[in-house]
């Protein structure tokens, strides 16, 4: 498999790491030790657009249910809530996102990553995601066209 996958987005194209896993609310998971550091994929990254604002509710160390809400995000595009990939206990946030929201933007596979995450839960590959995406694309279209209208 090479290196990443591409997705296009209109003419966008969102870079899918093949070195991760994916969840389907578009989030990556790395294992890093005994954990995944996990962030935003390139997709959700386009739809957010410019991020000005993070927010966590949970507390490091907290344990969390798959789709619990653990936190906020602040865009151009709007104000969104964030849930939890999996099962699991919070290990760390990173807090250089609370300072500087904007490297989530700019580079949301390396310093912009949101938080750590113990589970044993098991997530998409690349490939799946991608699959995934093609899938939803055509009503992503639809929502992203009755927004600029």
């Amino acid at each position: 498999m090479p290196d990443e996958l591409v997705f296009p987005m209109g003419q966008y194209q969102a870079r899918i790491p093949s070195d991760r896993w994916f969840s389907d609310n578009h989030l990556w998971l790395k294992r890093i030790d005994d954990a995944y550091r996990v962030g935003f994929t390139a997709y959700s990254v386009r739809l957010l657009q410019d991020v000005y604002f993070l927010e966590w509710t949970v507390e490091a160390g907290s344990p969390v249910e798959r789709r619990q809400e653990i936190g906020e995000i602040e865009s151009s595009k709007a104000l969104s809530t964030l849930y939890a990939p999996a099962a699991g206990r919070i290990v760390r946030f990173n807090d250089e996102l609370l300072e500087d929201p904007s490297l989530i933007n700019a580079d949301n596979y390396g310093r912009g990553w949101l938080f750590e995450l113990r589970t044993e839960e098991s997530f998409l590959t690349a490939l799946e995601y991608v699959e995934l995406l093609k899938s939803i694309w055509p009503e992503t279209q639809r929502l992203i066209k009755g927004q600029l209208t």
